[in-house]
């Protein structure tokens, strides 16, 4: 029998098949959602409630905790520059040659008169030169037909310029070009889409940047006098983030939030309520906890937005932060810069005896019970809070102790859009865990790696870790699953894992452990 006549109608069921199993690969409209990630600064987990924390309350934040998916075992970098950039590219700042960091502080001199924004942004791009070709976290987003928008300490830093920002894939920014003025809280200008925007009423060309101690009466004074101090920053970033989300209500936006909060030196205009009358804490304390609340309430202004507009269903809202906690209210007698052992008098040698809150005077524990702060390899330098929250597609109160990074959070993304990644990146999508898939199908991280001011460590999914101490070309080894505050050094004991472990921080460092030892001077490229 001939079957000729049927061929036409074979081949039209085969191209049929074919776009439909196609179109069930790509990402239907419902799953893209709208996102909005939150990146506070220097704020390690123990300054939310949600962890613990006794002297006020973040309702807000924890609210994105309890309704969405939290990450237990999330670790960043331990400074706030290379974090941006890894979080941005997708790669551990362990490996060289994928961003160019460029020095801060220019910016002030646009202020001064001293040299025009033109020139000051020539500047930083020759500084920068030619960026690595890598696909950037904005441009993934653009591949999948989102508009995408930054408001807040742009890009990475420590300077960046209106054409960094437009190569790495922002539709819209607003904010500090130089993470420098970022220290102060009421900017002079700030920039938009390339212009400079002047904020009457202030008038400081450092954006009044105060100094951190607590206790010195002079400072005290500087801090709440308010001269020149009409307007402060997060109030105009909170109104250009409402204003983007109704401009793109409509269509599908990515919102990348990286306020200055909490970083100090402590500015807020006014103590919150809730700590205004609690005596045991010191002034500056107040006001510091005053700018974790501030950050909390932006939270819920911009989630009843998202409900207003009707939106809010399909909106996934990320919190984290850039790093460990830093101390930005020390106070003579109780806490102390350089770092100290309130109890002892001593320094710190980071080897033997290390910065824990009960002995360093932090009354809020903001490193949550870990060892180091911020530019440290402890964990209390690194490890970070992580919540994602869209409670119509994740489950509510889901709680996981996979190891994760910043820098997955791209692949992720790209796995849920269904983005090609033009290049291998060192995140590895955690989508599978949001979706509860199978655990047997799912990669994941055997072991990270992270730089420091101390030198790089590595830490394994089965929890141990592996710290090098690059001042004394010293090794240790933890097992963080039953000593969480890295208190038991374990290199004698274990003399085979720490020989392994330290052939894999090594691969992890392109051959070269000094590739995660940070410092100013070799990783940041000076703007002349």
């Amino acid at each position: 029998m001939n079957y000729d006549f049927l061929k036409p109608v074979l081949l039209a069921i085969i191209i049929f098949t074919g776009s439909i199993a196609q179109a069930q690969r790509k990402t239907p409209v419902a799953d893209k959602p709208n996102v909005i990630y939150i990146l506070a600064d220097d704020m390690g987990a123990g300054m939310l409630s949600y962890y613990g924390q006794r002297f006020f309350s973040t309702p807000n934040i924890d609210r994105l905790a309890r309704d969405g998916v939290v990450f237990e075992n999330a670790y960043s970098s331990a400074y706030c520059a290379p974090s941006r950039a890894t979080f941005l590219t997708g790669y551990s700042d362990c490996h060289p040659g994928k961003y160019v960091l460029t020095g801060g502080g220019i910016y002030t001199k646009t202020a001064t008169g001293q040299l025009s924004d033109a020139a000051a942004q020539e500047k930083v791009n020759a500084a920068i030169g030619k960026e690595p070709e890598v696909l950037f976290l904005p441009q993934v987003f653009k591949k999948a037909g989102y508009v995408t928008g930054e408001v807040g300490k742009l890009d990475w830093g420590f300077t960046t310029t209106d054409r960094q920002l437009k190569n790495h894939g922002w539709d819209y920014y607003y904010g500090y070009y130089d993470h420098i003025q970022c220290h102060g809280f009421y900017p002079m200008f700030l920039h938009e889409n390339g212009r400079r925007i002047t904020i009457p009423g202030n008038t400081h060309p450092d954006a009044a940047k105060t100094g951190e101690w607590g206790s010195d009466r002079l400072q005290e004074q500087e801090r709440w006098n308010m001269n020149g101090k009409q307007v402060y920053s997060q109030d105009l970033f909170l109104q250009k983030m409402l204003a983007f989300i109704r401009e793109n209500k409509n269509r599908p936006f990515f919102l990348y939030h990286p306020t200055q909060l909490p970083h100090g030196p402590v500015a807020i205009p006014a103590i919150h309520p809730e700590l205004a009358f609690n005596d045991s804490l010191t002034a500056i304390e107040k006001a510091y906890a005053s700018m974790v609340k501030r950050l909390d309430e932006d939270v819920a202004v911009i989630m009843e937005e998202l409900q207003r507009l009707g939106i809010a269903e399909k909106t996934m809202i990320v919190f984290s932060s850039d790093n460990g906690h830093e101390l930005y209210y020390a106070y003579k007698g109780r806490v102390e810069k350089p770092y100290r052992n309130m109890q002892t008098g001593n320094l710190y040698n980071d080897v033997t005896d290390k910065f824990y809150s009960g002995i360093g005077g932090d009354v809020f524990n903001a490193n949550h019970g870990m060892a180091g702060l911020k530019r440290s390899n402890w964990n209390g330098g690194v490890k970070v809070p992580l919540f994602v929250y869209w409670p119509s597609r994740f489950q509510k109160g889901m709680i996981t102790d996979r190891l994760v990074t910043n820098y997955d959070f791209i692949s992720t993304i790209a796995d849920l859009l269904q983005v090609p990644l033009k290049e291998k990146k060192d995140g590895i999508s955690y989508l599978p865990v949001l979706q509860k898939r199978s655990a047997g199908s799912n990669e994941e991280h055997k072991a990270i790696a992270f730089a420091s001011f101390m030198g790089p460590a590595l830490v394994t999914n089965d929890g141990w870790k592996l710290r090098y101490y690059a001042p004394q070309n010293c090794f240790q080894l933890y097992h963080l699953v039953n000593d969480p505050r890295e208190e038991k050094e374990l290199s004698m004991q274990y003399p085979e894992k720490l020989r392994r472990l330290q052939q894999e921080l090594l691969s992890k460092c392109d051959g070269d452990l000094k590739n995660g030892w940070f410092s100013d001077e070799k990783n940041i490229v000076p703007v002349q």
